[in-house]
């Protein structure tokens, strides 16, 4: 029997697992790198009478990719089990065997079905698929894509569609798949354009029983990493559901698998199902499947580790569950990862939160995250900060009660990719079960762009910001506003104007709003009339509706900083306004064509042969920063010749640093004429500001 339980992992999966440990009564066990010490997963195993190991050091190669500080904390902490959650090591076989060899139960599959099925390479000879010699591309194999051969979750793959990209996406792929697996193998298949990703869940004890737990579409995805999630999956042409899970039973018992695992395929628009992997661990999306099947995964494989076989016949599903994925980071930036402390995350509210999935009568919704108020996100890691699951009798009720509960959600912070996902689950595509792997290729650029009525539903957060601060001025003694809330005053006031910027994003949005005879009144907005106003909820009239406007903000300016964001909660979404102070941006003193980091990071390295003086191109790409396991390009801003370059490999920079100057043609062929021309008129010439030396 299993009694204390490592979890060699972090964030929302380790809460998960928790949660589990103690409805089985078993002690919990967390580790932590420094950067994670004050982390949820942290305090979940202290609260629960469990314990916390450090592992020293910030980044995930320095700690949870370190099998031998893993198995000796297990040891240190009295567990008898050890439980590797997804990414990391959970899919590495030494890994299994040390925990093995320690004496120490292994939740997962033996080390040898990980070493058949973990590397996909290896795996798809076992499925009786031919690999693909990178060394003969022609341009009628394009386009192709570059995988890692361990792990998952999106990192150490790249689309390719020019051949000249291939080699440079094989080391860039490479370096990404070392930093977040500790495996720097890759591979190249054929991408196929506009197809499904489609997966079935398998369960398998060590007695020859295997469940195939239905399928799951997890076709909308960014950067290969999958964002929504839905069982079963909708739409599937008759047969192709059970020809799958027929499949996927079969790659189980070929490798006597055990525990939880999950065999991916790629359907392409005419029906095909390519094999793509087999994952020997437990998905991140696993809980749309336990919404559906009513099953907890997790005590399954505590259940199976233990020796335990599982019941006959696997439980019938019922109805659908969605999961969204909420990231940290801002879509319309290419995706970029953000960091920073997490003020707020309330999700679902007024809305029943089971721990699983419930009756099936009605929807239900269920919360999984790593953050609570008062965390940070780091860059050293994923940049997940919860998962938001409903299940319902339906399709159609799941996914507006998903899209209701997010677009409702208290999120304060760091940039999030909410609004993306609200209208992701709006769109056609995904409404008639249309959506495709090509989804955000293509309507990117739509989801992440402002609606047609935005700048209403903006003027309106902005003046709900600017009453509430008014009203807290008013409560702390300085009473700015033009009426009193307690009684109005019977003479007009000169205006109050107050200008925001919207982050993300960086428009700017101007509110003048004055006292009257009949309340106050705000400029360009005559349908509106403020009905009250505190420091925390604005309530205002809209046409004639009364409408709920939560505001708040945290923490105060200091030290000659910017003022702090307001966070205002509306009826029409969410909105970050930050305040327009007097003090200058401070980049506006850098250097004209200034390349700035556009997330914090660690620069990981340099393009070849790059150095000041050399001439580039708009897009060329010129180094790469490691932020949440992931390599992110940074290119030349415009074409011209490098000035400057102060990046380094190994140096950390933090968001805005300037990390070289690059002087675009225009500037050139400028400098150059004014020369000539002051040549000319035997005047001395001007610099870019004008000065003259």
């Amino acid at each position: 029997m299993i009694r204390t339980l490592l979890v060699a992992n972090r964030g929302e999966i380790a809460c998960r697992v928790f949660r589990t440990c103690g409805e089985l009564g078993i002690t919990p066990v967390a580790v932590h790198s420094d950067a994670d010490a004050g982390a949820l997963h942290v305090r979940a195993a202290l609260d629960a009478g469990g314990a916390a190991v450090r592992l020293p050091g910030q980044t995930a190669a320095d700690t949870y990719l370190r099998a031998d500080l893993l198995v000796a904390a297990a040891l240190s902490a009295g567990a008898d089990a050890v439980h590797p959650g997804y990414g990391f090591l959970s899919e590495s076989a030494e890994f299994a065997r040390a925990v093995g060899a320690a004496g120490l139960t292994w939740v997962g599959p033996p080390p040898e079905a990980i070493e058949a099925m973990a590397s996909k390479t290896r795996a798809k000879e076992l499925m009786g698929l031919a690999p693909f010699d990178p060394s003969k591309a022609v341009e009628s194999d394009l386009p192709l894509l570059v995988k890692a051969a361990a792990g998952g979750g999106g990192r150490g793959m790249r689309v390719v569609r020019e051949l000249a990209a291939l080699e440079p996406e094989l080391e860039s792929a490479a370096a990404e798949a070392e930093a977040a697996f500790g495996d720097g193998e890759v591979f190249v298949e054929p991408y196929v354009e506009g197809g499904r990703h489609v997966e079935v869940q398998v369960l398998a004890d060590a007695h020859g029983g295997v469940w195939a737990l239905g399928t799951r579409d997890c076709s909308l995805q960014r950067r290969h990493q999958k964002v929504v999630e839905e069982a079963p999956a909708p739409g599937l042409a008759a047969g192709v559901a059970a020809e799958l899970a027929e499949t996927a039973v079969r790659a189980a018992r070929a490798i006597g698998y055990v525990g939880a695992g999950t065999v991916e395929f790629l359907l392409a628009p005419d029906g095909r199902a390519q094999f793509l992997e087999m994952n020997t661990r437990l998905q991140v999306e696993h809980p749309v499947t336990e919404a559906v099947y009513g099953v907890d995964l997790v005590a399954q494989q505590l259940r199976i580790a233990e020796g335990a076989a599982l019941p006959p016949s696997a439980p019938r599903p019922r109805g659908h569950a969605v999961e969204a994925r909420l990231y940290a980071e801002d879509p319309a930036s290419d995706f970029a990862p953000q960091t920073g402390r997490v003020h707020c995350l309330e999700a679902g509210i007024g809305a029943p939160v089971p721990e699983r999935g419930g009756t099936g009568e009605l929807p239900t919704l269920r919360l999984d995250t790593g953050y609570t108020a008062g965390g940070t996100v780091t860059p050293y890691y994923d940049a997940l900060l919860a998962k938001v699951i409903v299940h319902a009798p339906t399709r159609a009720e799941a996914v507006r009660h998903l899209a209701t509960a997010l677009r409702r959600a208290r999120i304060h912070g760091p940039v999030t990719n909410r609004d993306l996902l609200v209208r992701s689950l709006a769109h056609e595509e995904f409404a008639r079960a249309r959506m495709t792997t090509s989804f955000y290729d293509t309507h990117l650029a739509t989801l992440t762009s402002p609606p047609g009525e935005d700048g209403a539903h903006l003027r309106l957060a902005a003046l709900a910001a600017a009453l509430a601060d008014a009203a807290a001025r008013q409560e702390a003694g300085g009473a700015v506003l033009p009426v009193r809330f307690g009684g109005w005053r019977n003479v007009p006031s000169q205006p109050q104007v107050k200008a925001y910027r919207v982050e993300p994003g960086g428009a700017e949005v101007e509110v003048r709003y004055r006292g009257t005879r009949d309340g106050i009144r705000a400029d360009g907005l005559p349908d509106v009339r403020v009905l009250s106003a505190a420091p925390g909820r604005v309530v205002l009239e809209v046409a004639g509706a009364a409408r709920a406007f939560d505001v708040a903000v945290y923490g105060a300016p200091a030290g000659g900083r910017p003022a702090p964001p307001t966070y205002v909660d509306t009826p029409h979404g969410s909105y970050a306004l930050r305040p327009l102070s007097r003090f200058p941006d401070p980049r506006a003193d850098t250097p004209a064509g200034s390349l700035l980091a556009p997330m914090p990071g660690t620069v990981v390295r340099l393009a070849d042969g790059i150095a000041p003086g050399q001439t580039v191109r708009r897009g060329q790409p010129l180094l790469w920063l490691e932020a949440m396991k992931m390599e992110h390009k940074v290119a030349a801003p415009a074409s011209g010749v490098l000035t400057a370059l102060h990046a380094a490999p190994g140096r950390q920079v933090e968001v805005g640093a300037l990390l070289a100057v690059v002087e675009a043609e225009a500037v050139q062929e400028a400098a150059a004429e004014a020369v000539e021309e002051a040549a000319a008129e035997d005047v001395p010439p001007r610099d870019q500001e004008g000065r003259q030396p």
